[in-house]
């Protein structure tokens, strides 16, 4: 079981549009409203998979309700948390190219007492769960040291956590160890403070990240792959991807791939590329089934191309 936890979760409304053009009145060719939130959409993925999941979340007003149902319709355990704000709601605009156009909400600000049942929840549902997956910005009301606390709580608890944010709560939560940190390649470089041109770069921010306390660092590097920096040794992965269609959530699936492949080693990474590579064929934010993978389009190696530069794609 995959417990994960979204501290800003959002109801997602994704409209397919003939063209975006500023000013006008467009009608979508398409449109769907998903769970939203990174925690959740890993937990849709797990649950996508066929695996049990509970996703903790703060809840309030009738997105939250909405959420609620939606999260039961994907078969997924909804563990709300209670608040007096609203649940936010996101919008995506996708053009005919793929390319994509969102605004987020802010979300609600969450209080003191919120913060403190957010934790009290997941301590009662973690009993048994495998890993916790923690993602996403924190929302208003949360400190930067609100990740490490859970961590910490979580290790004591003798869970393994894996952590997807970035900025202070990232830096905040590094000290406590976290099982399995997951950037992109633009919070890794936020991370250590300076730019990163190729994969080679890429490896060694990630190395600084293990050095400051991360057991295990998966770095989604955008159309060039993944990196994976462990104990056991450092491994990339590649995919074959002909066109992509969304990648909203695509990095949210290759972290529940990696998870439920057992959260370590080359087979956990190749799992988390191909994951990965289905989300973004798919419309919104639509995370993908057993079905939509294609798991001989992956190539994983220990031999890391340290020279590609991270603007280019992997041969």
């Amino acid at each position: 079981m995959i417990l994960t936890v979204t501290p800003n979760p959002s109801l997602d409304r994704t409209y397919e549009l003939p063209g975006l053009i500023r000013g006008t009145v467009l009608r979508a060719t398409t449109d769907r409203v998903d769970p939203g939130g990174k925690g959740v959409n890993v937990s849709r993925a797990v649950a996508a998979a066929g695996h049990r999941t509970v996703a903790v979340a703060p809840l309030g007003g009738p997105e939250g309700a909405l959420l609620s149902r939606l999260l039961g319709e994907h078969g997924i355990e909804a563990a709300g948390v209670p608040i007096n704000g609203s649940t936010r709601v996101n919008v995506t605009l996708v053009e005919p190219d793929g390319t994509l156009t969102k605004v987020n909400a802010t979300g609600p600000e969450i209080t003191p007492a919120e913060a403190e049942r957010l934790l009290d929840t997941v301590r009662d549902r973690s009993a048994g769960a495998d890993w916790i997956a923690c993602c996403g910005s924190l929302p208003r009301g949360l400190p930067p040291r609100w990740y490490a606390e859970l961590v910490a709580r979580s290790h004591r608890a003798g869970v393994r956590i894996a952590l997807d944010t970035s900025g202070a709560a990232l830096a905040a939560a590094l000290g406590e160890r976290p099982d399995v940190v997951k950037p992109n390649r633009d919070e890794l470089a936020e991370a250590v403070g300076r730019p990163l041109a190729t994969v080679g770069d890429a490896l060694g921010a990630a190395r600084e990240l293990c050095e400051r306390g991360a057991r295990s660092v998966l770095a989604s590097l955008g159309s060039v792959g993944q990196l994976l920096v462990e104990p056991s040794g450092a491994f990339f992965a590649r995919a074959r991807v002909d066109a992509v269609r969304s990648d909203v959530g695509a990095g949210d699936a290759s972290l529940a791939g990696f998870l439920s492949a057992g959260g370590e080693g080359r087979d956990a990474l190749g799992a988390a590329v191909a994951h990965g590579a289905a989300a973004v064929r798919l419309p919104g934010s639509v995370m993908p089934a057993p079905a939509d993978l294609d798991p001989s389009a992956v190539f994983t190696s220990a031999d890391i191309p340290v020279d590609l530069a991270l603007t280019e794609r992997a041969p």
